[in-house]
């Protein structure tokens, strides 16, 4: 008998039921796969439209909201077609002979923005903010479930695909990608709320 009948003899008669674990183990993982497949991208694919559709609603009320401030923000400031009238007309009672306001002097800049008009411009800057960091953090979110499909839609082996699957499910969990994404509409709301706030002190009578 040769050495390489031997050899041979040797590997037909290897353990059956290594086949079979062998087996059982690609069942199991592939089984793993499909069910931890479907939740991920389901609940991503989720996060990703809620995304979206708080970027187009953050985007719209910030540019509505720009377009109060640019009024608000004249309340703060001193007209200075009104100075400029008031000092002609002082200029123009001095140069009057008949007038006893020569000495008068020249009007200052003693403006002093009224209560309502601070209280608005500060509500309303504020939800300016608010509005403009739900769109920062949507954008980050919506680029990270991007990259979280991206990364589970990889074809290495089952065992390889598990661990990545399991590796982002962890990240998720520390993370604490929740909370972040159910954060996000309660700033927009806090935003929505502190405009409400500003345009009742912008309507209320000077």
């Amino acid at each position: 008998m040769t050495t390489t009948d031997t050899s041979s003899r040797k590997e037909t008669t290897l353990p059956p039921h290594a086949d079979r674990e062998e087996l059982a183990s690609a069942k199991l993982w592939a089984v793993y796969i499909s069910e931890a497949e479907k939740y991920d991208k389901a609940l991503v694919e989720s996060w990703k439209a809620d995304m979206e559709g708080l970027l187009i609603f953050a985007g719209l009320f910030s540019a509505s909201l720009t377009a109060f401030l640019l009024e608000s923000y004249r309340s703060l400031i001193p007209d200075q077609g009104a100075i400029t009238i008031a000092i002609l007309a002082q200029i123009s009672r001095q140069l009057d002979p008949d007038s006893d306001t020569k000495s008068g002097a020249i009007i200052g800049s003693s403006f002093t923005p009224s209560t309502a008009s601070l209280t608005c411009n500060t509500l309303w800057f504020l939800s300016l903010g608010l509005s403009l960091s739900c769109a920062l953090i949507a954008t980050l979110v919506e680029q990270w479930a991007r990259n979280f499909i991206q990364r589970t839609e990889m074809r290495p082996s089952p065992v390889i695909r598990a661990r990545i699957f399991s590796y982002l499910y962890f990240g998720i969990q520390r993370f604490e990608m929740h909370t972040v994404v159910e954060f996000i509409p309660f700033l927009l709301h806090l935003s929505l709320l502190f405009f409400f706030g500003g345009l009742v002190a912008f309507l209320l009578p000077p």
